[in-house]
């Protein structure tokens, strides 16, 4: 697929398998449907789409992904003809996905933080036409879902340069040749190997630094209105949520007091919900109750919390769920200090830390007056 895979063949012939059949004719999928009565299609492309492929192949939700060719005129175009750059397609990723598992909002969301939308001469070590990246979109409702979530990007400012990746109409899709579906499955070696050299991982972690690492699960805009979420399954919050996350949010758990990652944080800043993103408590109200778990006076936002009486454990309390994510965050007591008298005992698990210097870029930019000097 790239300029040095040759040398990398010959270095690795030993190590890894083969799997290389005799490229063959890709066959159209102009006619591909859009979608059934339960899945639907999302194609991006990425550069290289052994990794495009490979990102987003695990994540809950997605169905299949299909390695393949995008946007160009040529008919049943070879690899040979792709990766020579003469037929005008993209080398890109056609995912099935179940809406009611994964939204294609959150889809767009992983895809940005999966490639360097900044450059439109090619991504990472592969240059050209073939691989610039794109979103094709499949609806009138896809396209502008896209465009939104572009223009958030953009906004943001979360990047040095200029969002380049372009929004453009699905015409037909082309799979590649069997040899190149799953590639990171049948010749890991290889395609570790590839992956490392042409600096994807590297460059990526540059871009977004810790957003690159964020749960999937995590991808919701702040700004979202609550009836265009949908909060992800079970299943899917098990894959996606450390076990103690999950435990605490979806099991009515508790963390150890002390050793939890907000009880000392003194940071400026607010606590979100960690699945739904709801603003839910400010560093402001933060204070040091002593039981070693982050304590505060108020909510920031009353109306993103629940509260349920809890007669577990032989006593009665009050337990503190987020509205929107429906997820198990603590419980409030009365023994807290003035000018409220409460204490909202939260765990660390459930909450997400933005600080005052993120506010904006993450789309929390309404609270960033609480910490004006």
């Amino acid at each position: 697929m790239k300029t040095f895979l040759t040398a990398l063949a010959l270095l690795l012939a030993l190590a890894a398998t083969a799997g290389a059949a005799t490229p063959g004719k890709a066959q159209e999928q102009k006619g591909a449907a859009m979608s059934t009565d339960t899945t639907a299609l999302a194609t991006f492309a990425g550069g290289c789409f052994w990794c495009v492929e490979s990102d987003f192949a695990h994540l809950p939700g997605v169905v299949s992904v299909t390695s393949g060719y995008a946007g160009g005129a040529e008919r049943n175009p070879t690899y040979k003809q792709v990766s020579a750059g003469q037929t005008g397609h993209l080398e890109a990723a056609q995912i099935r996905f179940d809406p009611a598992k994964v939204s294609y909002l959150q889809l767009l969301e992983w895809f940005w933080r999966h490639h360097d939308p900044t450059d439109a001469g090619g991504q990472f070590c592969d240059r050209g036409n073939q691989y610039r990246p794109a979103v094709f979109t499949h609806s009138e409702e896809q396209r502008r879902e896209a465009e939104e979530s572009k223009k958030r990007l953009a906004d943001s400012r979360v990047l040095a340069r200029p969002v380049i990746t372009p929004i453009l109409a699905f015409t037909t899709f082309y799979p590649a040749e069997d040899y190149h579906q799953r590639y990171f499955e049948k010749n890991p070696v290889r395609y570790t190997f590839y992956r490392f050299n042409c600096g994807r991982d590297k460059t990526i972690k540059g871009l977004w630094g810790s957003e690159a690492e964020k749960p999937f699960s995590a991808y919701t805009p702040a700004a979202v209105a609550p009836g265009a979420w949908r909060k992800p399954s079970r299943e899917q919050l098990k894959a996606t949520l450390t076990p103690l996350q999950f435990k605490v949010t979806q099991e009515e758990g508790t963390e150890p007091p002390f050793t939890n990652e907000y009880d000392t944080n003194k940071r400026e800043g607010i606590y979100v919900d960690i699945v739904s993103g709801e603003a839910l408590f400010s560093s402001r109200d933060k204070y040091d109750s002593g039981t070693g778990w982050p304590s505060f006076v108020r909510p920031l936002e009353p109306g993103n919390i629940v509260e349920r009486e809890d007669r577990t454990l032989f006593s009665v309390r009050t337990e503190i769920r987020s509205r929107l994510g429906d997820n198990h965050l603590g419980h409030v007591f009365t023994d807290g200090p003035k000018p409220t008298g409460l204490r909202y005992c939260m765990n660390s698990a459930a909450l997400r830390f933005v600080p005052r210097e993120s506010l904006e870029k993450e789309g929390y930019g309404k609270y960033a007056g609480l910490f004006a000097k």
